[in-house]
Formats: C-alpha cells, structure tokens, sequence
C-alpha cells in the first residue's frame, strides 16, 4: 500500500500519478485528499532521510519518493504494467517533457512569481500567454503527434504506458485552460487526439474517471482566464 501525498481540491501534478496508479490497479490511499492539508503539512515537517521539496510524493516503507517523473519511473520499476521495461527511459523523457508543458502552461498565469496573485501581472501574463499559445502549444503537441506517428496508438507501440496517460491529463489541462486555441491546433493533431480518446475509455480508468475522486480543473496549474485564450 502506498501513501501519495498532494494538495486536495486540485488536480494538479498529483493527478498524473493519481492516473498511473488507478490505470496500473495499485493500492494506494490518497492521504492529502483525505486527511486535508494540514495533515500534508504536518507530514512534511517529518523527519525523513529523503525529505521532499513539494508535494507530490509517495511514502513506500522506508522510501520517500517525490517530483512527478520520478515517482513515475519509480513505480514502472515495482509495476512493469506502467511501461515496458526496454523503454523504460523513452517512457521517461516523454514525462518530462510533459512536465515541461506542464510547467509552461502554469507559468502563462504566473509568469513573474508564483507566490504572486494573477492580478499582480495580468500585463507580463498576457504576453507569456501569447507567446505559449501561438509557439509553443503547437510545438509540444506536434512533438507529440510525431511520436505517435513513429511508435502506433500508443507512445511505446501496442499498449499503454504512464506517458499515455499522462499525456491524455496534458491535453485535457490545456482544453480547459486555452479552449479556442486548441481547438485550432488540435485540428493538425489526429494521433494525439485518438490516443486521448483511447485513454478516456481504458476500462481501467472507467470507474476513476466516473467517480469524484477525479477532481475537476480550477485553481491549479490549468486555469482558464478568457483574456490568456486570445
């Protein structure tokens, strides 16, 4: 049984994981959603050999794992389910460059600070947003599809690896928070959007992806502010 702690009442980079060990059928209690985040901050502050940064992490035994990709390639390792184990480190890369898309989206509504309020640099967010939205959506997105159009349905050939799922996430992150953009974009990326439709009805997210222990987008990395859209 494993213990991930994350904030609740956003998705943010704990739902990557979250994903993984739904999709994977992992024992996992999801400590920060149910015990609230007093309680993760009361964690933190434990003495640890490994302490975290910032959540996410995962507690399993004596180990303290943290940072998304690392998590991720940590559970591969334990659960080959996750990805297959001569591509284990494209499966990697892939995450991290998911993350880096990740990151970039959050940083188009928090460009200058992130201890900062939005409508403390709505002008510097309007240009990052400008620049995100027309250079790099399409050159993450288009990576992507390339990806794709080289390996099959899925980012490793014949099946699923936590970069599908993590990828579907992305995707899902960016309609919400750019909704007109990537409706254009989307438009030069088939592959990508099969494989989003593909992990949306993996029957081992169907129960998940019904219930409310998926938490909706609002406050969080994807936000939607209609003046970031264009």
């Amino acid at each position: 049984m494993y213990d991930l702690w994350y904030w609740p009442g956003i998705p943010g980079r704990g739902e990557f994981v979250r994903l993984a060990l739904e999709a994977g059928g992992i024992a996992y209690r999801d400590r920060g959603c149910d015990e609230g985040a007093e309680a993760l901050m009361e964690d933190m502050r434990s003495a640890r050999v490994q302490p975290p940064f910032a959540p996410p992490y995962l507690v399993a035994g004596n180990e303290t794992i943290a940072q998304t990709a690392n998590i991720l390639l940590f559970l591969a390792d334990r659960h080959p389910r996750l990805a297959p184990a001569d591509r284990r480190y494209w499966v990697h890369q892939l995450q991290l460059t998911i993350m880096d898309a990740t990151l970039e989206a959050h940083e188009t509504h928090h460009p200058v600070g992130a201890g900062l309020y939005y409508e403390d640099q709505k002008p510097e967010a309007a240009r990052r947003a400008k620049e995100f939205r027309e250079e790099r959506i399409p050159k993450f997105l288009l990576y992507f599809e390339r990806a794709l159009a080289h390996n099959g349905a899925w980012l490793t050939g014949e099946t699923w690896s936590y970069a599908d799922l993590s990828l579907f996430q992305l995707v899902e992150g960016l309609r919400f928070a750019f909704p007109r953009r990537m409706a254009m974009v989307e438009r030069d990326c088939p592959k990508l959007l099969a494989l989003r439709d593909a992990v949306a009805a993996l029957p081992e997210l169907a129960s998940y992806l019904a219930s409310d222990r998926r938490q909706p987008f609002s406050e969080g990395l994807f936000r939607h502010y209609p003046e970031l859209d264009g």
